[in-house]
């Protein structure tokens, strides 16, 4: 497969000009277990005037995606600019999942060439010690605290606390669970079930109950629109905006049935966007596919520093004020391997602009987090579309649960006519070409990124090594992420 690298004219042009002037400052802002779901996405639920605005200051992504539907390994893949199974954070940094090793990574990068580095929330990568912040705080997971104004005056600190250009990450808590309604008197005007004009559109069910969960979702999106509008307000008073890069994306998508944890549009699909006064375009869409890969790429390309030369993403800078024929990757990936030793199930899907297939690497094994959504089992499955919201609903949406409980080795979906993917193509054979195509460019991107659940050997290593886990500890209690003497092995045989 041809990887295309396109730098524009107007970029050399900025490579020229970033050496005579002051370095740019570099905010990245994402928040959690969340999609699209903005009023600048077409969302109409809610209204988010910060987040809208930001974007209608650049460029927003309409088609923006995570390279995983779980936090640690997509925070992973945004701060190196690898896929998961090229950095080793194949799941959550609670259990105890790490890197292969100490890849460079955006604030490493960035302190190299002088800058101040700083990190406000949570970082949930392993091991911590390989990104080197001058100044953190929040730095727990802060799911029962959203205290955006104290995040507000945090970065205020940090940003006015030296002379030095700076990158700044800012994770805020929200959208994750529990999914508080009102916390620090925000949002201000918290909406209720009855105000739902739509449900998420993936989860395909309906019930009072399910409204009041994604209402209160919808409070955790309006009080993250405020905490960003705060963050940009002490940055629009503190620095030159003009030349301060700034870009923000969700982690992965909500906690709703067929979203975080899956390999479905819901957990995968994100918002996205890039603003730069001095630099950027205001006003633009793109419907390019573009990934969290993506991101190390843009920052080291918009500094016209130097970076790792194997990164598998492109400058989303190369699309600022591009025609709309530029050259851009025509598939985009995603992996995942199940987050947890008792959640393992291992998927790689792959999209073009219209078709997306998921490949299911042990379609035999059960897909243990469905159950979870389906008992809402825990805090955090919740909100889960339970077996009689199921049985509920349309014949459709019942059999894409099915499939969901019970994958085949291969899901295909039309996602121009069928974007919450209900109905698997896999078996028709009107779309068998589209298959074969997809099924090729998926085999050649693990080929070029050596994927090592490619080799059946190292795919068995590694289930067996869960069932182990699971077997030894007592399954979804988890409990051997608190054995100080835990240990995985599977750093050792699935490095490339």
């Amino acid at each position: 497969m041809k990887i295309v690298r396109l730098v524009t004219a107007s970029l050399l042009s900025f490579a020229t000009t970033a050496t005579q002037a002051a370095p740019p400052n570099v905010l990245l802002i994402t928040s959690e277990d969340n999609g699209p779901h903005l009023s600048c996405y077409g969302d109409p639920n809610i209204v988010t005037p910060n987040l809208d605005q930001l974007a209608a200051d650049g460029i927003r992504f309409a088609n923006a995606y995570v390279t995983y539907s779980v936090c640690s390994p997509s925070r992973a893949s945004i701060l190196t600019g690898l896929y998961n199974h090229q950095n080793g954070h194949i799941g959550l940094a609670t259990h105890r999942y790490t890197l292969f090793r100490n890849f460079p990574n955006i604030p490493g990068i960035l302190k190299q060439n002088g800058y101040r580095t700083g990190i406000i929330g949570k970082l949930h990568v392993n091991p911590a010690s390989a990104f080197p912040f001058d100044f953190q705080a929040f730095t727990g997971s802060n799911f029962g605290d959203r205290p955006m104004r104290r995040f507000a005056d945090k970065a205020r600190e940090f940003i006015n606390g030296g002379e030095k250009p700076f990158f700044l990450m800012v994770n805020f808590p929200d959208a994750h669970f529990p999914l508080i309604k009102q916390q620090h008197g925000l949002p201000e005007n918290p909406i209720s079930g009855k105000d739902v004009k739509q449900l998420l559109s993936h989860i395909g069910a309906d019930s009072p109950r399910l409204r009041q969960h994604v209402a209160d979702y919808y409070n955790c999106l309006l009080r993250l629109d405020a905490g960003v509008g705060m963050l940009l307000d002490v940055l629009r008073k503190s620095v030159d905006e003009e030349n301060t890069l700034v870009i923000y994306l969700g982690d992965h998508g909500a906690q709703f049935s067929r979203g975080k944890t899956t390999a479905y549009e819901g957990g995968l699909r994100v918002p996205m966007m890039l603003r730069w006064p001095a630099r950027v375009k205001a006003g633009q869409v793109r419907e390019e596919l573009v990934s969290s890969v993506d991101i190390l790429p843009t920052i080291i390309s918009g500094l016209a520093i130097d970076g790792p030369g194997n990164l598998p993403g492109y400058s989303l800078l190369d699309l600022n004020n591009a025609p709309d024929d530029v050259p851009w990757r025509r598939y985009l990936f995603t992996g995942k391997a199940g987050s947890t030793a008792f959640w393992a199930f291992p998927q790689r899907t792959v999209r073009d602009e219209r078709f997306k297939l998921i490949l299911n690497l042990a379609p035999n094994r059960k897909t243990t987090t469905v159950v979870n959504y389906e008992i809402v089992q825990q805090s955090f499955f919740v909100a889960g579309t339970n077996t009689k919201e199921i049985e509920s609903a349309p014949k459709q949406i019942r059999e894409a649960y099915e499939t969901w409980r019970n994958p085949p080795a291969i899901e295909l979906y039309d996602l121009q006519n069928d974007p919450d993917e209900w109905k698997n193509l896999a078996k028709d054979p009107d779309h068998a070409g589209v298959r074969t195509r997809l099924l090729a460019a998926l085999r050649e991107w693990r080929r070029m990124t050596s994927d090592p659940f490619a080799d059946p050997a190292r795919l068995a290593a590694y289930l067996a090594e869960c069932d182990e886990i699971y077997s030894k500890y007592g399954g979804a209690k988890g409990t051997y992420r608190r054995d100080k003497n835990f240990k995985w092995r599977y750093p050792d045989y699935l490095q490339p």
